[in-house]
Parts: structure tokens; sequence; C-alpha cells
């Protein structure tokens, strides 16, 4: 996690959530997936079904935010 090629990692709130999804398509099945069994999973506590943002800061592009929900 504090590797400077990992990105970010948090586990995004209920409530928050639920807005993202709407925002972004309505399903969660939609979302980009992130295995239960990833480090960064694990590290965080993040159960199946949470949503997690990604932030990413690169030279060119700058900050980007991705959103991964977590499967099994």
């Amino acid at each position: 996690m504090n590797h400077l090629i990992v990105p970010i990692h948090e586990i995004v709130q209920e409530e928050e959530t639920e807005e993202i999804i709407k925002k972004f398509g309505g399903k969660k099945e939609k979302f980009p997936q992130i295995l239960l069994s990833d480090p960064v999973i694990e590290e965080l506590g993040a159960e199946k079904g949470n949503l997690i943002r990604i932030t990413r800061e690169t030279p060119t592009a700058g900050k980007t935010i991705y959103y991964r929900m977590v499967v099994k």
C-alpha cells in the first residue's frame, strides 16, 4: 500500500455508493471488478459488494479516479 506504484484505494461509504452507481449507469454489475483476494482489498478489509475508489496521479493526465466493485 505504501509503494510508489500502488495508487490510493479507499472504500466508498454506502450513501455515496448509491449516488455513484446512479451517476454511472444504475447497476453494480456494470462496474469493473476487483477480486476480494486482491492484496490491497484484503489490506483495506473490504467486503464483497463494496465499491472501491482508486485515485491515480500521472504527470500527463493529472489526477484520475476509477471505481471497482469487489467480487469474490
